[in-house]
């Protein structure tokens, strides 16, 4: 089969498309036949060598995220048969991942009916983040609240969660993403110069709670950064009145200092089969901004790593 490979660690250039054999499932596990695998900063990482030494050996795979068809079942593996779609995250103790024409996986759910492959390998890690954030912010029905960087993966899922919850929100967002916002029921405003006005005005009062998901690195008085975040905890904390009802996904260096909330990417994926069926019912969407094939692998990569994807990337089979 056909999987992207690194033999050591480094910058994207160092990841390979290669023939290998295929995966066995064992124990516990199912084989498929993989349609889609979404790309997520977690990969980056992994080629640049974090958690070194604990992960196997090299050569190692990338891709986390998957979604495709059940192909092999492992022993004492039920409720599932060969030929079902799935998606969830693909296992990362051998020498290939997501990123291959077959992966393995150790926990998964049922893609609904509906739901292309593309769109359920966008969701765990967005959706799980995103939950998470939501539930440590301790966001309440009825509440307000800012959401900084909705433009971003993690931010659209913290939206549509927000809004389905019954929470009122207020979104940041560039202008590719501000209408698709507001279409499913958020406030939304522009970064730059008065920001804080224009969202104290939109609030009319103090907001609830504010959730920075944007990546780190920008800021939010310059126009024309797509995702800022490295100065925005300040203005959040002045919208909301206090440092404990800020929640940063990112800026954690900036969180340290100011005494904000943090949630890390410390994936559980232990509510799976509730986000399947809140994208049945079409609550949770991620968008997939683009899709390329195994050997485009740089191209996505450069993309990727600029911050500025403008939505989740995918590999395709």
């Amino acid at each position: 089969m056909k999987a992207l490979q690194f033999d050591r660690f480094g910058s994207p250039d160092v990841i390979v498309l290669r023939d290998v054999p295929k995966p066995e499932p064992g124990p516990g596990q199912i084989r498929i036949a993989v349609r889609a695998c979404g790309l997520t900063p977690a990969d980056w990482h992994t080629v640049d060598g974090l958690l070194a030494d604990q992960l196997p050996p090299l050569p190692r795979g990338l891709g986390f995220e998957v979604a495709g068809t059940v192909d092999a079942l492992g022993a004492d593996v039920g409720g599932i048969e060969i030929g079902d779609r799935v998606f969830g995250p693909a296992t990362f103790d051998g020498p290939t991942a997501g990123a291959a024409e077959y992966a393995l996986m150790a926990t998964w759910a049922r893609i609904p009916e509906g739901v292309t492959a593309e769109q359920a390998a966008a969701l765990p890690m967005a959706a799980e983040t995103a939950w998470r954030a939501l539930d440590d912010l301790g966001v309440q029905p009825g509440e307000l609240l800012l959401a900084h960087g909705a433009g971003a993966t993690v931010g659209e899922a913290a939206v549509r969660l927000a809004l389905h919850r019954g929470v009122r929100v207020i979104a940041t967002a560039g202008p590719a993403r501000a209408a698709a916002l507001e279409e499913i029921g958020a406030q939304v405003t522009g970064y730059g110069d008065g920001m804080a006005e224009r969202v104290a005005a939109l609030a009319g009062g103090r907001v609830d709670r504010a959730l920075d998901t944007a990546p780190t690195g920008g800021r939010i008085d310059r126009a024309d950064q797509a995702s800022p975040a490295g100065g925005s905890l300040p203005t959040l904390i002045e919208l909301t009145g206090d440092p404990d009802r800020v929640l940063t996904v990112s800026d954690f260096a900036a969180a340290a200092e100011l005494g904000t909330r943090v949630t890390r990417i410390d994936m559980r994926y232990d509510l799976l089969g509730e986000f399947a069926r809140l994208a049945g019912e079409g609550v949770l969407v991620v968008s997939v901004a683009r899709t390329y094939t195994l050997d485009q692998i740089q191209e996505a990569a450069e993309l990727s790593r600029s911050r500025r994807p403008g939505g989740k990337l995918m590999l395709v089979l």
